[in-house]
């Protein structure tokens, strides 16, 4: 249904059988297209204008196809997020290494090697 839809918005005419085989590259005979589309009819999902038309998405095909895409794209944002907070995390994790070292720098009074830390610190940044 989703090559249909795209199909009708693309070229705004009724989408054959053959049309979809095309477009889907599917190694199917266009009676099985038709008998999908005909169940996807049934279900209120694609019109046929008339008998030797092509098939016309309905409002519900639309909305269906709509909320696929915002459950596509809520996925992708939700997945973004989890990426950005542990790149946060293992930012941090970076900077607390380097907090460490340069602690354990001071603690034995090493004041070169505190500035080449906090040099590649600065470079970092």
């Amino acid at each position: 249904m989703e090559f249909l839809v795209r199909e009708y918005i693309s070229a705004g005419e009724p989408v054959s059988s053959l049309a979809l085989k095309k477009i889907t590259d599917l190694d199917v005979c266009g009676a099985t297209i038709r008998n999908d589309l005909q169940e996807l009819a049934k279900q209120g999902y694609i019109t046929q204008p008339h008998t030797s038309a092509g098939r016309v998405p309905t409002q519900k095909a639309y909305k269906h196809f709509a909320d696929k895409i915002e459950r596509e794209r809520e996925r992708e944002f939700d997945e973004f997020i989890v990426r950005q907070i542990r790149y946060a995390h293992e930012e941090m994790e970076r900077q607390m290494q380097m907090m460490q070292e340069i602690m354990q720098k001071l603690e034995q009074d090493n004041l070169f090697e505190i500035l080449n830390i906090l040099d590649k610190w600065h470079r970092k940044m």
